[in-house]
């Protein structure tokens, strides 16, 4: 999960349908970047953190944002990059409030398992490092979601990941895999410095510079560490400065809109399968914040037999009526199998969708023009299309489920 100043090439969008809120400047800056794959040995039992190192009891308050400063407890750093950092989020300002609007969906829930945990809570505001909170991101590293995980370390972490589904870009799993993951690191390194040190470069690093200034006899601490990469060296500098901006905005020119210190979300059980599309509509809210809060469903319908939505928490009951009183089918997609040589254009006039459409719901790279025999696509449902493959059978529909 790599701090980055040239990375996510692509934060691509759930589904071409939508446009999302966030725009191409903040592909461009964010810092965002994958984990190193971490395929280690298991982790070695180390203390839990202790009275010492745990944030106090959080008071009750009303904005968000004064919960997480009062649970702050990294140490501050004696290092240039912190201003650095600091006077770059000054001179983008609109970066900085996008940022922050895009964290409302998520953060209440993220502060809630991290205080649960005894973790300080600038922990919650690591996804502003990694992802800059937009659900979609993937970096050139296929790291992907708000915590930016690598295909590799999410399957350490149990995130599934198939071709309809990516546990890594899901808010709750991905949430309790990060945390999860960091409090090993915290384990085993003694110190959330060096645990995000190495959630940043990987664990096998950070040990290795550990042992060389311990040869040298060195201090052991995360600032004494001198042949970090550039990302890492980077990395904690940049999550002070923007826990700085939270503690106090108007220093920086900066102002933050206050944020409820309730739950943004709640979690629904959805039919077996469901149209994307239909389900926002079923609980009357836009499709892109539908999409923002449910990003880990990778087709535009979800397909699972236990499958969860997350929802406001006002359009629950909204949903859940709507849907009892929906008596249409609640799926317009189907799959065709295609047959020898058979071009992706043909395939596209056919079931009433654009080329560009059905390559990106298929995951067929842009300049793709021909299929290959028994290629399996996902298509709109269309009964006079059915028609026309039964009479010219060089591919084959099939039910989705």
């Amino acid at each position: 999960m790599h701090f980055k100043s040239a990375v996510l090439i692509a934060a691509a969008v759930f589904f071409s349908l939508h446009s999302p809120a966030w725009g191409d400047e903040d592909i461009a800056l964010v810092n965002a970047a994958p984990i190193q794959n971490k395929a280690q040995d298991a982790q070695q039992a180390a203390p839990e953190p202790d009275s010492a190192t745990a944030p106090d009891p959080i008071p009750s308050e009303t904005d968000l944002w004064q919960r997480i400063r009062s649970g702050y407890a990294l140490q501050d750093l004696d290092s240039p990059l912190v201003a650095r950092h600091g006077s770059w989020y000054m001179r983008h300002p609109d970066y900085v409030e996008r940022m922050m609007d895009r964290s409302k969906l998520y953060l209440y829930y993220i502060v809630e398992e991290v205080e649960k945990r005894g973790m300080p809570t600038e922990i919650a505001l690591l996804p502003m490092i990694e992802s800059a909170f937009i659900p979609t991101a993937q970096s050139r590293r296929k790291a992907s979601g708000i915590w930016q995980f690598i295909p590799g370390t999410g399957k350490k972490y149990g995130l599934d990941q198939d071709w309809w589904y990516d546990g890594r870009r899901d808010v709750i799993e991905a949430t309790q895999a990060a945390l999860d993951y960091l409090q090993n690191l915290y384990r085993e390194f003694g110190s959330w410095e060096l645990a995000l040190a190495a959630y940043n470069c990987g664990e096998k690093k950070i040990a290795r510079l550990l042992a060389q200034n311990r040869a040298k006899g060195l201090p052991q601490d995360y600032q004494s560490l001198k042949k970090l990469p550039r990302e890492t060296r980077n990395y904690i500098p940049k999550l002070i400065a923007i826990r700085n901006i939270v503690s106090n905005p108007a220093a920086y020119g900066l102002s933050l809109e206050e944020i409820p210190n309730a739950p943004y979300f709640a979690s629904v059980s959805a039919p077996s399968h469901i149209d994307v599309k239909l389900a926002a509509r079923l609980a009357e809210m836009p499709l892109e914040e539908f999409v923002s809060l449910n990003p880990a469903y990778m087709r535009p319908v979800i397909k699972g037999q236990a499958a969860t939505l997350l929802l406001p928490v006002g359009k629950v009951d909204t949903f859940t009526e709507n849907l009892g009183n929906h008596d249409e089918p609640l799926v317009s997609w189907q799959m065709y199998r295609a047959g020898k040589g058979e071009w992706l254009d043909k395939i596209a006039q056919r079931f009433g969708i654009s080329l560009v459409r059905l390559k990106q719901v298929n995951d067929i790279r842009p300049r793709s023009k021909i299929t290959v025999a028994g290629q399996m696509l996902l298509v709109p449902v269309n009964s006079s299309m059915a028609l026309d493959v039964a009479r010219k059978p060089s591919g084959s529909l099939h039910p989705l489920f």
